[in-house]
């Protein structure tokens, strides 16, 4: 592919300082609230400078034989991305999470932006390794994981995909009522919301309400329970019921299980207001969920496709 058709795409994020300063106005400022806190202002300046060192050495190496375009994490949602577009991401791993869902195909790759500071799980690239692993992904000599992500589709037409999980349920801490159907099995429920979670995903928040469950268990005398995470590529996706609650309206039997291509699940929301289905934390992205909505739940056609090696 010739350079004036091949484009590299790179995301950024906002360091905390340039949070800070859009909250503050100036570095100034910034620094009086930081210090006034009790915390070390040196820290965030680090962090910062380290950042841009990142993206500065990401994009030149990509200048060398593409045309690039650097954007903000914001602008994702409403980016059309080309075919033949190659993504890069420089920050912490939900940069990933929330560019991988906006794409189709294109390849994708993690740079961490500062090792010390970040495991970076969906990043195994730092900055300087960007300009090795770009030719990789140019002459298509290059490895990649097939990342399953789930998909809610509404009876409205509206869909969303997660590529970690989704949340159906309300946005503040009222109960959440709806019918669930798993399979041929159905119940009314109330309950503080649903999680999905992807493979990528079942290592988050998912294992959080797991873990919760299992030490129960233990306190209860019930030894030997174990959670083992679902692989990034494996075409099944979990759901949990969190806090169901059982009365005379209401039941408390479907509460933990599998989406496969062959069952999903579907829920019919009964919240008179502030119902929400949101994907990878991204509450501000949310689509209502109110009384009469419906939705189903199952595995998105596409794969993000990460690059690995």
């Amino acid at each position: 592919m010739e350079r004036g058709m091949r484009k590299v795409v790179v995301v950024t994020m906002r360091t905390r300082l340039e949070e800070l300063k859009i909250r503050y106005n100036t570095t100034e400022q910034a620094k009086f609230y930081i210090e006034h806190m009790g915390q070390a202002f040196d820290d965030y300046i680090a962090e910062d400078e380290k950042y841009r060192e990142a993206v500065k050495a990401v994009s030149m190496a990509a200048e060398k034989d593409c045309r690039l375009q650097v954007i903000d994490r914001s602008f994702v949602p409403n980016m059309i991305f080309g075919v033949d577009d190659i993504v890069v991401c420089v920050g912490r791993d939900g940069l990933i999470a929330n560019t991988m869902k906006y794409l189709d195909r294109q390849p994708l790759i993690g740079i961490n932006p500062d090792p010390a500071r970040w495991d970076g799980v969906l990043l195994p690239f730092e900055a300087e390794e960007a300009g090795d692993i770009l030719q990789k992904v140019y002459a298509g000599a290059f490895n990649e994981k097939r990342i399953t992500m789930a998909k809610a589709v509404c009876h409205d037409g509206q869909e969303m995909l997660a590529v970690n999980d989704l949340f159906i349920g309300c946005k503040s801490q009222i109960s959440a009522r709806y019918t669930i159907w798993d399979g041929e099995r159905s119940e009314k429920q109330s309950s503080s919301g649903i999680i999905v979670s992807t493979g990528l995903g079942s290592t988050g928040w998912m294992k959080s309400v797991i873990t919760q469950m299992c030490m129960m268990a233990k306190s209860f005398g019930i030894d030997g329970l174990s959670y083992t995470p679902v692989g990034w590529e494996e075409d099944r996706l979990r759901f949990v019921v969190r806090e169901p609650f059982p009365s005379v309206a209401t039941k408390a039997d479907i509460v933990f299980g599998d989406i496969t291509d062959q069952k999903g699940i579907r829920i019919v929301s009964d919240i008179q207001t502030g119902g929400v289905i949101f994907s990878d934390g991204m509450e501000e992205d949310a689509i209502e969920f109110n009384s009469g909505n419906e939705v189903n739940i199952g595995i998105a056609e596409n794969k993000g496709h990460l690059v690995t090696a």
